[in-house]
């Protein structure tokens, strides 16, 4: 019971600067913080925020080349548009709601509106340099966690119109961060699709595209896996490119305003559900909407005045409406594939041909499975799943708002045995982190139908346990953590599992969803200090530093790692491999190489992959023909 001396007095109302608000609440500005290790993690937005105010220029005609250059720490981006105004720099990156986004007349169908995306990057960076070229004249100030520290004059310069800023995330806010390369690289090509005639520059490399979103589907596909040459409609702010391939799921790639809308919004609903309405029309068939979809892959892309998003990190599209005086989302984007996709299928008859033999083989598979599926459901919920397979998570058990909510945090290990699940569903953070316990090895899926899913315990019981039957709408977790010891019968399931993602399930893996657990290999201890080790080269490292006496174990399986060790690894400062599909990756190669034809090339993978000391390599060299061959 509260007593009447609560001390709320005047001392207790606090009010903070625009810096102060930004570093005590990030996730309100960048979204979630992370280490690099996943594509939408903080590092990644904050380069994001920069390239957005470059991309403006470039869409109001200034501009045709943005630099970037980004190190292990540091990122440089300099664009050559018209400069932000000399005597407004300080003010553009330090000042919340001071920007000119605000002048709908300089930034029709911008980005970024809220003014904050710059002062963000500058708040939550221990270096943040901004100078801006113009007409001949320079000026350059810098920045400690949004504190000025340099304010120079302005100066003559001979350099060209534009804005350069160098920044440093902040490693206090962003703990052991580094920037995967793969991640760059597709949000750069994201931007070079999305804007024709921006050539953009990452470490030396080019990014540009003449054809948008249909180089965007070429990138993403090959001819090997598509079903029909890719349809590519234009109109004024929409482009949109579509097609069906030989995989499962459904492959969206939206955009607003140049923006990655990774969450979709009401554009990609109203995209899906006018793809399934104009080939209903068009082929006077009432074909399930599932059929229809089944297999797509698309991409579309609108420009919005005005545009709200659901979130300060832009991801999914709220607008109901093209702008404030414009047509209804959905009437916009209805009429647009009505009109375009109709006229399409009535010139490419031959498209069209093919475009129904795909809905009708899907429709056949769905009929196949439903009886199977059935009977697959019934006995998932006789498995008592969430009793002897699924450690929950809490925020999953007690609160569907808060599941929602914290869903960035979530995430679910998949172990191989039960002292693996043991030791981490000791260790675990309840409330976020869930672990399921494979039984055996998983079956071979390569080259099967969807049907295994169901008629396989393991698989249709991991199926349910994600929630993904009915896509990706339903996950339960942010991250999928596969957890494997580091040997040749860990290695194995790993890839075992990620055959069963990549075939029937890849946009788990497009979408950044699925990762390796990284733990260590060795630990080296003295009567002082205890290391541990995840690679030769940190072992050795460990030994000069505790001296040759130290004792040293070799960590084989998960299971031999005390749970109050666990504990650290994954924790805060859990390591984790991403599985990333880059533009070059294609799903049929990567399954061959993977599970196809047992080959020397693979045992040679699995062997570089095993980061094990060089004696226990040649013990288990000669297991892998052995014991695993794989058919």
């Amino acid at each position: 019971m509260a007593t009447s001396n609560s001390n709320y007095t005047e001392e207790s109302i606090k009010s903070l600067d625009w810096k102060e608000h930004i570093r005590l609440r990030p996730g309100m500005y960048i979204g979630k913080l992370g280490d690099g290790s996943a594509y939408d993690d903080g590092i990644y937005v904050l380069v994001k925020e920069i390239i957005d105010n470059c991309v403006d220029e470039h869409m109001m005609g200034f501009g045709k080349t943005i630099d970037i250059k980004v190190s292990d720490h540091k990122v440089k981006i300099r664009d050559y548009g018209r400069g932000i105004p000399l005597g407004k720099v300080i003010d553009c990156v330090s000042k919340i709601n001071t920007g000119g986004k605000y002048d709908s007349g300089a930034f029709q169908k911008s980005v970024g509106l809220n003014g904050v995306g710059t002062k963000a990057v500058n708040a939550l960076s221990s270096y943040f340099r901004v100078q801006s070229f113009r007409e001949g004249k320079t000026k350059m100030a810098e920045f400690n966690q949004g504190e000025v520290t340099s304010d120079a004059q302005v100066v003559s310069t001979s350099d060209r119109n534009g804005t350069y800023i160098t920044f440093e995330p902040d490693n206090v806010i962003f703990k052991n961060f580094h920037f995967i390369p793969d991640y760059l690289d597709n949000l750069i090509w994201n931007y070079a699709y999305l804007n024709a005639g921006l050539t953009l520059v990452l470490n030396g490399k080019k990014y540009h595209s003449e054809h948008g979103l249909l180089d965007l589907l070429r990138g993403k596909t090959d001819e090997e896996s598509i079903r029909y040459p890719i349809m590519h409609m234009k109109g004024d702010d929409i482009e949109i490119a579509l097609t069906h391939s030989n995989q499962y799921g459904e492959e969206y790639y939206s955009f607003v305003n140049g923006q990655y809308t990774t969450q979709g919004g009401t554009h990609l609903g109203a995209f899906r559900e006018s793809v399934v309405k104009t080939v209903r029309d068009f082929f006077k068939k009432d074909f399930d909407a599932a059929d229809v979809r089944a297999s797509i892959v698309a991409a579309i892309a609108i420009r919005v005045q005005e545009p709200v998003f659901e979130s300060q990190t832009k991801t999914k599209l709220g607008s109901q409406n093209l702008g404030p005086e414009g047509p209804t989302m959905r009437t916009f984007v209805n009429d647009f594939i009505k009109k375009e996709l109709d006229n399409y299928l009535h010139q490419n008859t031959e498209s069209a041909g093919l475009l129904l033999k795909r809905i009708l083989q899907s429709e056949r598979e769905r009929k196949e499975i439903a009886g199977i599926k059935k009977l697959a459901n019934e006995r998932a919920k006789k498995a008592n799943l969430h009793n002897k397979k699924l450690r929950d998570c809490r925020i999953h058990l007690n609160d569907k708002k808060l599941a929602e909510e914290r869903r960035n945090e979530s995430m679910i290990f998949i172990t191989e045995g039960d002292s693996a699940s043991g030791s981490i569903t000791k260790t675990r953070d309840v409330q976020t982190q869930a672990v399921f316990s494979l039984r055996g090895k998983p079956f071979n899926c390569y080259a099967h139908t969807k049907k295994v899913v169901y008629e396989n315990e393991e698989f249709n019981l991991l199926q349910h346990a994600l929630n993904i039957e009915d896509g990706l709408d339903g996950l339960r977790y942010k991250k999928i953590i596969i957890a494997t010891d580091a040997d040749v019968d860990g290695m194995h399931i790993r890839l075992l599992l990620l055959t069963y993602f990549l075939q029937f399930f890849p946009e788990l893996v497009r979408n950044g969803h699925v990762f390796i657990l990284d733990t260590p290999l060795f630990r080296i201890r003295n009567k002082k200090e205890t290391l541990y080790c995840y690679d030769e080269q940190e072992r050795q490292t460990a030994i000069e530093k505790l001296g040759k006496n130290a004792e040293i174990t070799r960590f084989k399986g998960l299971g031999e790692i005390s749970p109050n060790e666990f504990a650290a690894f994954i924790g805060e400062d859990i390591r984790l491999e991403p599985v990333i599909l880059t533009k070059e990756t294609k799903i049929k190669d990567l399954l061959s190489f993977y599970m196809g034809k047992n080959t020397p090339d693979r045992q040679q993978f699995i062997i570089h992959k095993l980061r094990v000391e060089k004696d226990l390599i040649h013990e288990e060299k000669a297991t892998i023909s052995e014991e695993y061959e794989i058919t």
